[in-house]
């Protein structure tokens, strides 16, 4: 019998897409009424962290395994993912100001691309033909979803262009951040991967929170106290980040981030849902045919990898 290891990660990636579309819808709400970007962003770590700290320490109890050792290049790893998740989070935020929230959740999805070159550049993982294939493919669906409501071919002109700089950083982000996540998971001596992917989610957001902390402390003071005045909200931003970033980890643990990453477009399908029985906004024919092109790449990618 064929063990079903090797198509965790596919599970885990399409539920990590769940998670991430439920809170970035409610971060997305926030956003626009009581809190700022960088407020935002960090009612997702500093609700997501006793999660977080709780899980890992009733997993070890559980499985009875002791805490691993970790390494200098687990922190090093570790750290530059957290800075760049953070930084593209608030990207992130902002951009839903920008357009729908279906079309901002498209430009940040660039990372997929800017992934397979991060992971060749950081760890010398690279991708198959077909693999990468399937990714070109799904950038077509990207293009396609570039441009405005009245957009026709491929001008580079009826392009918002601030809405591109923040998805094209975001993206960049992101995509440092996975590969260094990967980096720092594979840094830790331990067979078991969910245990491997708990231990860097943990030490991330625990880094990622005192990160936020300071920042908005200096620059923000009255954002914490505005976080904690949300809390109703933004505590499930903390549930469904945790659930999100879990499954994300081991997904990363699992597999080349690229790959994972590209899976995980399927998350645009979701944001069509959100924009259209949420947020009441409009999904353009253009749009639509993005969106059916990224299926495809996804549907290639599930079955070729």
């Amino acid at each position: 019998m064929n063990s079903p290891i090797p198509d965790l990660w596919i599970i885990v990636s399409i539920a990590a897409a769940v998670f991430q579309t439920g809170r970035f819808m409610l971060q997305k709400h926030l956003s626009t009424t009581t809190l700022s970007a960088a407020g935002a962003t960090f009612s997702r770590f500093i609700y997501s962290a006793p999660f977080i700290l709780g899980l890992l320490a009733t997993y070890l109890v559980i499985s009875g395994k002791p805490m691993p050792a970790l390494n200098l290049n687990f922190w090093i790893y570790g750290l530059f993912g957290a800075t760049a998740q953070i930084t593209a989070t608030v990207c992130v935020v902002l951009l839903f100001k920008q357009r729908n929230f279906a079309v901002g959740i498209t430009f940040k999805k660039t990372e997929v691309i800017q992934t397979v070159l991060m992971g060749w550049i950081v760890l010398g993982e690279g991708v198959t033909l077909i693999g990468f294939a399937a990714i070109a493919l799904g950038i077509v669906g990207l293009l396609l979803l570039s441009g405005g409501e009245d957009a026709q071919g491929w001008h580079m002109g009826q392009v918002n262009k601030r809405a591109a700089a923040l998805g094209i950083a975001s993206g960049f982000l992101f995509s440092i951040s996975a590969v260094t996540y990967r980096g720092a998971s594979l840094t830790i001596i331990e067979d078991d991967p969910i245990l491997r992917a708990t231990i860097t989610l943990a030490a991330v957001v625990v880094m990622q929170t005192l990160i936020m902390m300071v920042w908005l402390r200096l620059r923000e003071p009255g954002q914490m106290r505005a976080v904690w005045s949300a809390r109703r909200v933004a505590v499930w931003i903390g549930l469904t980040s945790m659930g999100g970033s879990l499954c994300w980890f081991i997904a990363f643990t699992l597999q080349n981030a690229a790959y994972v990453k590209a899976l995980g477009q399927v998350e645009l399908i979701l944001s069509v849902a959100a924009s259209t029985l949420f947020f009441h906004e409009r999904i353009t024919g253009r749009e639509w045919a993005g969106m059916a092109v990224l299926a495809a790449s996804i549907l290639m990618l599930v079955l070729v990898i």
